[in-house]
Formats: structure tokens, C-alpha cells, sequence
């Protein structure tokens, strides 16, 4: 995905300073502790390195209940079902599948919504500038899917497997890369961020094509004509997110019973929220600041606020038009990221990466085509590919180095790219339909993601210790 949120959304790290926020002149002392905590809130839940370490403390959890004794209600629990009727028909879905099916549909809403910023206004909008991590991230998607396929070509069973060590979480990976705050060149960051948004775009059709059933063609149809509706909103300028959002949930339960996978219904959605405002932005300071004034001359410090009707209009009307004049796209992004971050993915994490060790061959498993395929295309497959690949690109005149950025650099953010957590198990819940054979490649992506965010951390760490030393 795209870049710290912190930095993309807020405009700058959240950090209780600046005009927009001064508790002492704009909040009453009564709320000043409340504010504070508020901030403190913002502050942890805008920030990826906080966003990775509760997926991991998830993951964490996972494993632990998983060999334990507690495993089996813990299963019994997630494969709880749950029924709704659609168009007449009864359909059933598990705990475990409302977390993988619809509140992953939110996540890929998201990831749908971060890779329109970088193809609006972010560093996908200048092709030639985005032309160096476009390049890695294909390379960093073909070497794996060589690699898998070397230890699987020759099975039924497990070669559809080789989508699994394909991506890279980008919230752990710059959540890595976060640690190592300044004494990392910022094209690093944008090099990895922009790797990581052509890497999920690359996922999604994966996804879309490889990893979905026989489509009933009536659905898709329907599904067909909800999409086609969501884009006649958007090209009237609708930019209310509320029907949008209804639609989308009409459009999940068409490609849901289509046969596609239903998250594919967050990406196309996500395509259709608009990007501008409805205010006229040109004009919308000299107003607002003919509103301020007007609320100056109507307020009356000796009355009740409830009093001053019309003051209250006044202020209702200038944060009615305030808020209209952010993009619906930012708006959704904005309330999106810590629900996604802080709570679905952790989610997913905890019903996802309970891999259960008791009772198996670990020496026969870490054995197996699978495990060896997923292992060492994630840890091996994803950094070459990228390095390659950049390589190449950099050597043929393509496209330059990032500006501040050594290969030394390239090398550790390749490694980062082979951390391939919440995506990689999610293309292997698909890819496998044998239980053991899911367990196998999550067992391979747990290890070689935490083998890979280890080395590539050193990697850049040992860098950022060398270039202190020379100052």
C-alpha cells in the first residue's frame, strides 16, 4: 500500500500541534484532558508501525490458541453460522467467512481507495517517475511464482499455489521501514510505498482471474448493472458517500453469489468514489472567512450558546459546507484506515495464522514442495525479483535511482517487499483446497515474513549506522 498514513491523510504527523489544533484558545478547559487523550488516539492509530504491531499481536494469539487446548472452541467458534436471506434464497456463511469474505471487502475498499490517490495525485500520477517500482514489483512477482512452481510444477494438488508468495504487506514492511524513521532516504520509502501500491494492483487481478469459481453469469450481470449505476453517480457529481456505500453493499452480494471473489466488490467500488468536491474550492476561503465574520458580530459572550440561534446556524452552516469541500475518496479513506488497521485485519490475523504444530511432522512439512515453494519465494523469490529487476531497469536508462538511494538501499527494501503476510494468507485460503496444505503455506509465510523483516531492518539499519559514521 501507499505511504504511512499519517503523512498522506492528516498532512503531517498527528502530533497535537499547529493552527488546527490549539486546546488552550479553541477548547474549554473542562475538555483540555479529553482532547489530549484524543490526539493520543489519533496519534497511534495513524501510524502503520502501531497498525503492524497489532497484526502481529494478533497473529501472536493465533498461534498461542492454536497449541493450546483451547483450539477446538476456538474453531468451533469462528465456523459459527450465521444466515440471511438474498432475492430468496437462503444463504449461510461461517464467522471466519464474514471476516475473509466481507470485512476483507472493506480492506481491499481501502486499498482500492489508496491506489486512486496514487494514480490521482500520488506517485503513480508521473508514469516515467513510477516506471522504476512498476518494473520491481512485475519482476518482484514473476521470480516467485518461478520459485513455487520449480518445487510444484509437477503437482495438481499444490501448483495452483504459486499466486501465494506473489505479494507484500505493505503495513508491515513500512512498518519495518518506519522504525528506522529519518536514517532512511525518503525515495526508499516512496521506491517501497509505490513497489507495494503496483504490487496490490497486481494481486487484485490475480485474484480476480486465478483465485474465484466458475462465474454464474446472472449475477455478474447484476453485478454488472450495480457498477454501471455506482459510475452514473459518479459521473453526476454525486458526492454523497451514502448511496455509494449502499450500492456496495449490492454490488458484494452480486459478485459474492457470482462466484468471484466478493472482496473484488471493495476494489470496483473504491473506482467509483469520487475525487473532487462539490465546493468550489477558488471561492470557499474568501466565504468561510464572511462566515467567521458573520458569527463574530452574532455571538453574544453574556448569553447561553443554546440562546444564539442564530450563531448556531451560522456555525451549522460553515462546517456543513467545510466538510463538503474534503473529496468523498479522502473522507472514506480517512474513517476507513484505523477500522481496517485496528480492528478487521487484526481480526483476520487472529482467525488466519492459527497454525497448529501439535500432532505434525514439522521435519516433513518444512519438507514439502509447499513449504519450501512459498518459503523461499517469499524470502528468495520477492527481493531478487525486485532487485533484479530495478537493476536492469536503472542500468538500461529506464528509469534512475531514487534520489539518496544507494543499492545498499534497494537491497534492504527488496527483502521488506518479501514480507507477505495478510495478503499471502489470504491468496492461500483460496489457493488450497486442502486444509493441511493451508497450514503448510501459512506456517512457510509466517517464517519467511519474519525472516525477511529481520534482514531487511539489519540490512538498512547496518547502512544507516555506516552513513552516521562518514558524517
Amino acid at each position: 500500500m501507499s505511504q504511512d498514513h499519517e503523512y498522506r491523510v492528516y498532512g503531517g504527523e498527528v502530533d497535537g500541534s499547529g493552527p488546527w489544533y490549539d486546546p488552550g484558545q479553541v477548547y474549554t478547559h473542562e475538555v483540555h484532558g479529553h482532547q489530549e487523550r484524543y490526539q493520543k488516539l489519533l496519534r497511534f492509530t495513524s501510524s502503520s508501525t502501531k497498525a503492524a504491531g497489532v497484526m502481529l499481536l494478533g497473529a501472536i494469539v493465533a498461534l498461542l490458541v492454536a497449541n493450546s487446548g483451547a483450539y477446538p472452541q476456538f474453531l468451533e467458534f469462528w465456523h459459527t453460522e450465521v444466515g440471511f436471506f438474498v432475492g430468496g434464497a437462503h444463504v449461510e456463511i461461517h464467522l471466519s467467512h464474514i471476516i475473509n469474505d466481507v470485512l476483507m471487502a472493506v480492506f481491499f475498499l481501502l486499498v482500492g481507495l489508496e491506489i486512486k490517490y496514487e494514480m490521482t495525485v500520488g506517485e503513480l500520477t508521473d508514469l516515467r517517475a513510477a516506471l522504476l517500482p512498476i518494473i520491481a514489483a512485475c519482476g518482484g512477482v514473476l521470480a516467485p511464482v518461478a520459485i513455487f512452481l520449480a518445487f510444484n510444477a509437477g503437482s495438481p494438488e499444490s501448483a495452483g499455489g504459486w499466486g501465494v508468495p506473489t505479494a507484500t504487506d505493505i503495513a508491515f514492511a513500512l512498518g519495518i521501514l518506519a522504525l528506522l524513521g529519518s536514517r532512511v532516504p525518503a525515495g526508499a520509502k516512496v521506491f517501497l510505498s509505490t513497489l507495494a501500491v503496483a504490487d496490490d494492483i497486481i494481486a487484485i487481478l490475480v485474484i480476480a482471474v486465478f483465485y474465484g469459481h466458475s462465474p454464474d453469469f446472472m449475477w455478474l450481470a447484476c453485478a454488472a448493472v450495480v457498477f454501471a449505476l455506482l459510475m452514473v453517480l459518479n459521473r453526476r457529481h454525486i458526492y454523497s458517500i451514502v448511496p455509494y456505500l449502499l450500492l456496495g453493499g449490492v454490488l458484494w452480494v452480486c459478485i459474492y453469489l457470482s462466484g468471484v471473489h466478493s472482496t473484488i466488490a471493495g476494489v470496483l467500488l473504491a473506482l467509483t468514489i469520487p475525487v473532487g468536491s462539490r465546493v468550489h474550492l477558488s471561492n470557499y476561503l474568501g466565504w468561510a472567512q464572511d462566515r467567521v465574520t458573520e458569527a463574530k458580530h452574532l455571538y453574544d459572550d453574556g448569553a447561553h450558546v443554546m440562546a444564539q440561534p442564530e450563531y448556531l446556524k451560522t456555525l451549522k452552516n460553515l462546517s456543513r459546507v467545510s466538510s463538503q469541500a474534503i473529496p468523498p475518496a479522502v473522507r472514506l479513506e480517512h474513517g476507513l484506515y484505523p477500522w481496517v488497521y485496528f480492528a478487521i485485519l487484526p481480526l483476520f490475523a487472529l482467525t488466519n495464522a492459527d497454525v497448529c504444530l501439535a500432532g505434525i511432522d514439522l521435519g516433513a512439512t518444512v519438507a514439502s514442495p509447499v513449504f519450501l515453494g512459498v518459503f523461499f519465494g517469499l524470502l528468495v523469490g520477492k527481493p531478487l525479483g525486485i532487485l533484479l529487476a530495478s537493476f536492469l531497469t536503472v542500468k538500461a536508462g529506464v528509469a534512475p535511482l531514487p534520489t539518496g538511494v544507494s543499492w545498499t538501499h534497494m537491497v534492504g527494501a527488496s527483502i521488506l517487499g518479501g514480507v507477505g503476510f495478510t495478503m499471502a494468507i489470504f491468496v492461500s485460503n483460496l489457493a488450497f483446497a486442502d486444509a493441511a496444505l493451508v497450514s503448510t503455506a501459512k506456517l512457510a509465510i509466517l517464517l519467511a515474513s519474519l525472516a525477511a523483516g529481520v534482514l531487511g531492518f539489519a540490512v538498512l539499519f547496518v547502512r544507516a549506522a555506516r552513513d552516521k559514521e562518514r558524517e
